[in-house]
């Protein structure tokens, strides 16, 4: 097993000499996402509208299912694979950029995933919006060479046009009936006027695109854009959280329905549980948490699984005597979003000691400060070696580092200032109250578009084996360089009891 980001700086992917060969799969001419390019933006104003003039996505969400049930769809919408206790499947987060982050995952994930039986991919498909022509290059050509089938449940990025991609690709729908008009000087009204229309699916587009993943074991067609799959003793559990991470009344009565049963079940969702140190239960229309239902003892969930954050975490909590491990898998293909801004974990009794992540957060400084070095042409003053970014994480948490430095490092006042810059995070007791709010802007408006860096990337993908007795889940690392791509990296590992 090859060495990873905890064991060594070149295990991280650091000063690496051979660039990765993914590449070759890349097509020829690749078109990157600006995520600040007024185009772009304008293009994925839907959640903003959605935010400001109340969210149609439930609604919409349940014509489509409705559609999906007329044609034949199961009402319980689980899909039943007929395979033995001991099975195995891998789970990609936010994959859909379509440039080098994405096409440096693929390498990893076809050599780890070989002989598993099918893929999950968590959140955020396709990038910017959804767009059904963008499959080609962002779905089918990466991964043609999986052989098994690839399941999915829509992020908020691939709602920005009514989710016609996505139910055209993974449902095989045609578009449904149009929703009433609304009155015009009704919210509704006004946000339906400045709704970011979704483009008419090319159907011979679509074709030429699935002609990429063309063996019949390669096909899956699922029931709608939330769904159940009963594999072994497990029953894996894909919810749809729509634009802004909730879930509507109908897909929450049927979540409480399928979560029922002595069957061990883990979730998978497009808005995290646990995430950044914090707690987002996600709530219910009409009442209730999703986490209330996955806390039940009477539901048997063992694991929660969400994308939308672009890196790996993962929390171990306790819950009456027994341990759910919540995961953050958004690590997948798109930008990364930093790590080292999650403060000193304390919450729901785990700590610094349980907790997981990928990239380490002094990874996760060095890395940014190498960008904004070269984006700010302050290279000597933002610029942190690994061994600074390390030692600097661990004064200001007051943890040891995670990996150990070769040599004895000095934290200068330049270190502290470039790390207080970049929005390190620090321990509970040194926070103010304006940290959080910061922290979350940091994160959010600040972080690299894909076309601004190289690698390493720092990106992951999980492989989940199951039997009947216990889950073993790894963390798989892609940081664009040979090595890693050769041998991919174990960056965290847990075993899940079933019994």
């Amino acid at each position: 097993m090859s060495e990873s980001s905890r064991d060594t700086a070149e295990g991280a992917g650091w000063g690496a000499e051979e660039r990765g060969e993914y590449r070759a799969l890349m097509p020829r001419q690749v078109e990157k996402v600006y995520w600040l390019n007024p185009k772009t933006l304008w293009a994925a104003r839907n959640g903003v509208l959605a935010s400001w003039f109340g969210d149609p996505t439930g609604g919409t969400r349940s014509r489509w299912v409705k559609q999906q049930e007329a044609a034949g769809a199961p009402t319980d919408k689980v899909i039943r694979r007929h395979t033995a206790d001991r099975f195995s499947f891998m789970v990609l987060g936010d994959t859909g950029e379509g440039d080098d982050p994405q096409y440096a995952v693929v390498p990893g994930f076809l050599k780890t995933g070989q002989d598993t039986d099918f893929a999950v991919i968590a959140s955020d498909v396709i990038y910017p919006v959804g767009t059904t022509a963008d499959y080609g290059t962002k779905f089918f050509r990466p991964y043609q060479g999986y052989p098994a089938p690839i399941y999915a449940i829509p992020g908020n990025h691939d709602w920005y046009e009514d989710l016609y991609g996505f139910m055209r690709v993974f449902c095989e729908a045609a578009p449904p009936a149009p929703a009433p008009a609304p009155r015009r000087l009704s919210r509704a009204g006004l946000r339906s006027l400045l709704w970011h229309r979704p483009a008419e699916p090319d159907g011979q587009l679509v074709q030429e695109a699935q002609a990429l993943r063309p063996d019949p074991a390669q096909q899956a067609v699922q029931p709608g854009p939330y769904w159940a799959i009963d594999a072994g003793r497990v029953r894996i559990i894909g919810i749809d959280t729509g634009l802004l991470g909730t879930i509507d009344a109908e897909q929450g009565r049927w979540l409480r329905e399928v979560s029922k049963g002595p069957r061990p079940k883990i979730l998978v969702t497009g808005s995290p549980l646990y995430v950044d140190g914090e707690h987002h239960p996600c709530p219910i229309e009409g009442g209730g948490t999703v986490d209330d239902i996955v806390r039940d003892p009477d539901h048997h969930y063992v694991a929660a699984i969400g994308g939308d954050i672009h890196n790996y975490q993962r929390y171990p909590v306790e819950v009456d005597g027994r341990t759910i491990q919540y995961v953050v898998s958004g690590g997948g293909g798109a930008f990364m979003h930093a790590t080292h801004t999650i403060p000193r974990v304390s919450i729901a009794n785990v700590t610094e000691k349980d907790f997981r992540c990928y990239p380490l957060r002094g990874d996760s400084l060095a890395f940014y400060s190498r960008l904004y070095g070269r984006r700010l042409r302050l290279r000597r003053f933002f610029t942190l070696t690994e061994a600074e970014a390390m030692a600097v994480i661990a004064e200001r948490l007051g943890i040891p580092p995670t990996r150990t430095p070769g040599g004895p490092v000095r934290v200068t006042p330049r270190v502290r200032l470039v790390a207080g810059l970049l929005g390190a995070g620090r321990r509970p007791e040194r926070a103010s109250r304006f940290r959080l709010p910061v922290r979350k802007i940091y994160t959010r408006l600040f972080s690299p578009g894909s076309a601004t860096y190289s690698p390493p990337f720092f990106k992951n993908f999980l492989r989940l084996d199951v039997t009947a007795e216990a889950i073993r889940l790894r963390c798989f690392a892609a940081t664009g360089n040979l090595r890693q791509e050769v041998d991919p990296p174990v960056e965290d590992e847990v075993t899940i009891p079933l019994v």
